[in-house]
């Protein structure tokens, strides 16, 4: 028979494991999401046979509507403390900034739980937060056309995760312009992963958040709804944050969390064109997208 301390140590590496190969979707961006110059190769402004400005390209660049929001805030204080400690209990303060080439116009954090409660089993917790900012361009249209087209590829790719059972998708209301929940549930070794991923869009910004949790050695499988509705919420305070950040109210609860933030965040020194990885599953074959693995 084994002791509880046996279990404690089992419990530490099933962390280390979890971590690295947890399973669910999150936001891949691309590079050519940020906003791009209207101008030609040679950054000089397109013109007509005289040599003149085109009159078109012009008219073109001045219909163009401005993008609503030109700032994000900061990934990992976009959730309080308080919505931090209810869906990663065990790693509220654990928040983990994904490296971004732009940090005007995308950003990630992740936190991730685990609950070690003896004998009984372990619980295990993860959450990812992807934030993806347009700009208006007078080549590919106004930023919140494009949020929208992009918004409904988020829903797309979480929607068709490979085999992910039982998935399901409706409208969350009252959360941004427009918000999904997509639900499913993977079944791998460690145990029964129940997975939540609202994708919304406030105005030029999409949001990408993805929530799972298994009970793991033996514990019980966590209550989809219980972690539907954690997500909803956790998905409305980071609405509430881009539109804080851009001067049209307050963040829900306040001030965001400051014990949210990591303690140096990586993203504002690095200058690689790397978007926020896909997270991989434990057998990294879950993924938002067909080619990128994701956490769990």
């Amino acid at each position: 028979m084994h002791r509880p301390v046996q279990r404690v140590g089992r419990a530490q590496r099933l962390t280390r494991i979890l971590v690295s190969a947890a399973t669910v979707p999150v936001v891949l961006m691309a590079a050519g999401c940020s906003s791009d110059s209207g101008s030609g190769d040679d950054g000089k402004k397109e013109t007509g046979s005289q040599g003149k400005p085109d009159a078109s390209a012009s008219a073109s660049a001045d219909t163009v509507k401005e993008a609503a929001y030109t700032k994000l805030p900061e990934p990992c204080a976009v959730l309080t403390k308080k919505t931090l400690g209810d869906l990663v209990p065990k790693g509220a303060k654990s928040g983990k900034e994904g490296k971004s080439d732009d940090t005007s116009t995308r950003g990630n954090c992740s936190w991730d739980s685990l609950d070690n409660n003896g004998v009984k089993g372990s619980q295990f917790r993860w959450l990812n937060v992807s934030l993806l900012r347009f700009e208006s361009d007078a080549t590919r249209g106004e930023a919140g056309k494009r949020a929208a087209e992009y918004y409904d590829k988020q829903v797309k790719d979480a929607q068709s995760v490979p085999k992910a059972k039982g998935t399901t998708s409706e409208p969350l209301a009252g959360t941004g312009d427009e918000a999904t929940v997509v639900r499913y549930e993977l079944k791998k070794k460690e145990g029964t992963f129940k997975q939540q991923t609202v994708v919304t869009r406030v105005e030029n910004v999409v949001i990408t958040l993805d929530y799972n949790g298994a009970g793991l050695a033996g514990d019980k499988t966590p209550d989809a709804g219980d972690l539907s509705k954690a997500a909803a919420k956790a998905a409305k305070e980071a609405v509430a944050a881009v539109s804080a950040a851009n001067g049209e109210g307050t963040a829900a609860g306040g001030t965001p969390s400051e014990s949210a933030a990591p303690s140096k965040s990586p993203s504002k020194s690095s200058k690689s064109s790397k978007s926020p990885s896909k997270s991989a599953s434990p057998s990294k074959s879950a993924s938002a997208s067909k080619s990128a693995a994701k956490k769990a």
